[in-house]
This record gives C-alpha cells, sequence and structure tokens, in this order.
C-alpha cells in the first residue's frame, strides 16, 4: 500500500462532492480525504498498489481541479 499526499484547489464540500465520482471510480485506490480546513487543501490517497500518482492526478484535474504532488 502506498500514501500519497497532493496539494489541491478543492476547498469546499460540494468540491469534495464534484470529485469524489473521478476518484471512486480509479482501480486501485483505497480511500482518500481532503483536508480543507488546511490551507493548501491536502488531498490524501491511500493506493493498493504503488505508482498510482499520474493516475490520481489525471482523475482531479478530469473533475476541473488543479493538484500537484507534495514531495
Amino acid at each position: 500500500m502506498e500514501t500519497l499526499q497532493f496539494k489541491t484547489n478543492i476547498n469546499c464540500g460540494g468540491c469534495v462532492n464534484a470529485v469524489s465520482g473521478f476518484l471512486n471510480d480509479v482501480e486501485g485506490i483505497e480511500k482518500w480525504s481532503v483536508d480543507t480546513d488546511n490551507t493548501d487543501k491536502i488531498l490524501t490517497v491511500e493506493t493498493k498498489t504503488e505508482g498510482m500518482k499520474d493516475v490520481v492526478i489525471e482523475a482531479v484535474e478530469d473533475a476541473g481541479f488543479d493538484i500537484s504532488i507534495i514531495a
């Protein structure tokens, strides 16, 4: 399992709902959450396998949000 963290502009419950369908459709994501109280709107994703960074980024961008990996 791998835990990934991203900086996003997912900043409210409505935004979380908008991205939910995109992230829930990604095979290999175990669970995810967004800390909308954090100024960087941190998306934390737990995956079943490693190497899912690009897939998560694509799903969030497809939902219309900005995302960048936190090193």
